[in-house]
């Protein structure tokens, strides 16, 4: 059985990676969030649960003298690409130094392999489309840099001290399970916007920005189940000797703008979404669309999902959710 501490398991993407790992008896599981943005509830009953920060040293000096963990998992940071913009030095600390100390434990008590979530935004302005995993690396905001820094730890740590790392660059995480969704106290993701206010719960959506270098002059962005995700960090685990080293963007190889992702949902949802223009946001990119042709040959992934059955199962999750 491997046993597998969980960083933001109660999270949105952790507690779906929890869900699914919990179907098999392979793994033992811990996680830690300090429930910042996770929910105390998405985490299972009978699952070992410690209210901290990652980067909390005592704490896991302590947690790893009990335990012997094959792997970490690590998925929590902080995640919102204009909020780093404002705000940088929490998204510095954070991702950075946070991470740091917890690899420097790791390696203290010989854990030496490490899942780590990045993000698409290291890529920055897209120089090409689909953006493979060789593409320049520019990010235009603080949150895709803390990542990057990440990454060339990971490589540098790996070369150096042997630690053994998977690393997953998600594009746009969306959908639910049944019982896991995006739960936050203040939502900015475009699909859970637009189908709140297709159940009546926002008034409008707010389209932030119509200048951009794209089909319509919206946002383009590829979309990726959450259940896609969690797929994903399984078969790194189950796979890890033959992958492991390894840098695999997540996504669907297609984009959709703002005003595709609003079409759709009126289309599949059956009712009409009111939406309006606002300012560009600070940070963002004009597209961001993947190519997982390295993580369809490498690991055997693909995604299962289309963007409809993303849309109409966050739908299912946000018209009732648990929590």
């Amino acid at each position: 059985m491997k046993k597998i501490l969980i960083t933001g398991g109660a999270g949105y993407i952790g507690s779906v990676v929890v869900e699914l790992l919990l179907k098999e008896n392979n793994y033992h599981i811990t996680i830690i969030d300090n429930l910042s943005e996770g929910n105390r509830k998405a985490v299972p009953e009978g699952v070992a649960f410690y209210e901290k920060d990652f980067g909390n040293r005592r704490f896991l000096n302590d947690l790893f003298k009990k335990s012997d963990f094959d792997f970490v998992i690590h998925l929590a940071a902080s995640a919102n690409v204009p909020d780093s913009v404002i705000n940088p030095r929490e998204y510095y600390y954070n991702n950075v130094t946070n991470t740091l100390t917890l690899l420097d434990v790791m390696l203290s008590f010989n854990v030496k392999n490490i899942i780590f979530s990045s993000t698409a935004a290291v890529y920055g302005e897209p120089k090409y489309s689909p953006i493979d995993e060789a593409h320049p690396k520019v990010p235009v905001n603080p949150y895709g840099y803390s990542k990057l820094i990440i990454e060339k730890v990971l490589q540098d740590y790996s070369n150096a001290y042997g630690l053994n790392y998977v690393a997953f660059r998600y594009f746009c995480a969306a959908g639910a399970t049944s019982d896991h969704g995006e739960s936050r106290q203040k939502e900015t993701h475009l699909i859970p916007l637009v189908v709140d206010t297709a159940l009546n719960k926002r008034e409008k959506v707010k389209v932030f920005g119509n200048g951009f270098s794209t089909k319509d002059g919206t946002g383009v962005r590829d979309f990726l189940h959450v259940v896609d995700i969690a797929r994903a960090h399984k078969m790194a685990i189950d796979r890890f000797e033959k992958v492991k080293n390894n840098f695999f963007n997540l996504g669907n190889n297609e984009g959709f703008s703002v005003l595709d992702i609003i079409s759709t949902a009126q289309k599949h949802l059956s009712t009409m979404i009111s939406w309006e223009y606002g300012h560009e946001r600070p940070g963002d990119p004009a597209a961001l669309v993947a190519s997982n042709e390295k993580a369809r040959k490498i690991l055997g992934w693909y995604p299962d999902n289309n963007i409809e059955s993303i849309i109409l199962s966050a739908y299912n999750w946000r018209k009732h959710p648990i929590y």
